[in-house]
């Protein structure tokens, strides 16, 4: 059987896609954290997806970027955890804007010149869910 404990202080990201945990753990930078504990269940059985990942972070609130999230995937519900309790539950939501999560593709872009530059992008639709390079007005779609 299973066990994993609960935690103290931290995150519960549930509803992940089946397969995509590996993807947050990369964009959350998750593997920088340092002192945080965190248990990655993959492909559990769910009746409301058939599959679905699950990640449980254990470190102090304010750690995780849930901007990143929404621009993930924003169906993944949070749940925030203090005390041992949910204390609340996020709603996440595509973000008006991204740093540093999406790389530029336009060869002439600033961002392609000059390193240590916040590669940022704004929702420019949010129907299509389409992201625009805020320097050179690029267009990128899709994740």
């Amino acid at each position: 059987m299973l066990n994993i404990s609960g935690i103290h202080e931290g995150y519960v990201l549930d509803h992940i896609q089946a397969g995509m945990s590996m993807k947050i753990y990369d964009y959350l930078r998750l593997g920088e954290l340092g002192d945080a504990t965190i248990a990655m269940i993959m492909n559990a059985k769910s009746q409301k997806m058939g599959h679905k990942d699950i990640i449980k972070i254990e470190c102090p609130l304010g750690t995780i970027d849930l901007d990143i999230l929404g621009y993930i995937d924003h169906n993944i519900t949070v749940d925030v955890i203090k005390d041992d309790k949910i204390i609340r539950k996020e709603k996440l939501s595509l973000p008006k804007q991204v740093v540093n999560v999406i790389k530029c593709k336009n060869p002439r872009c600033i961002t392609s010149i000059e390193q240590g530059l916040d590669q940022i992008f704004v929702l420019t639709d949010p129907k299509k869910e389409v992201y625009r390079c805020k320097y050179c007005e690029e267009a990128y779609s899709g994740k």
